[in-house]
């Protein structure tokens, strides 16, 4: 099955572009910069209250490194729904960072905030295709029942 989400192709200047979509976690709407140098799918651990009602988070053992740092602290966190249009990912494992040195820079720029990174980790294992020309990402994976 495939399943095809927009993407937005934002302007970032002088000649640099981002790609965003929209996913939903736990039955909200999130915005997520696509990233296909990220090695995981990360999402920011300030604007986790919008998709949980989870306060603490499992530190993760290991220091993080990239998004313009060499190393955070970072938090496991296991996501009830995440859907990237008709792929529907159960109890899906994601790292949580503080991604406020990001959002920061978008507001200087007058963009939204973002609430997470899409990693290689999902963009490879559904064999993620991005069409610059259309707006579109393709993903594609079994049904299950």
């Amino acid at each position: 099955m495939v399943t095809t989400i927009k993407i937005k192709i934002l302007s970032i200047k002088p000649a640099g572009c981002h790609l965003l979509i929209k996913a939903a976690v736990n039955g909200k709407t999130a915005n997520l910069l696509i990233d296909t140098g990220a090695s995981q799918t990360v999402f920011d651990v300030n604007r986790m209250n919008k998709f949980t009602t989870q306060k603490a988070f499992n530190k993760n053992e290991n220091l993080s490194s990239g998004l313009g740092t060499s190393s955070m602290q970072s938090h496991d966190f296991k996501i009830k729904e995440f859907k990237l249009g008709e792929l529907v990912l159960k109890n899906y494992n994601v790292l949580l960072l503080d991604l406020a040195h990001v959002n920061k820079t978008y507001m200087s720029l007058k963009l939204k905030p973002i609430d997470g990174v899409l990693g290689g980790d999902i963009l490879k294992k559904y064999s993620a295709l991005i069409n610059y020309k259309s707006k579109a990402m393709q993903f594609s994976f079994k049904k299950t029942k």
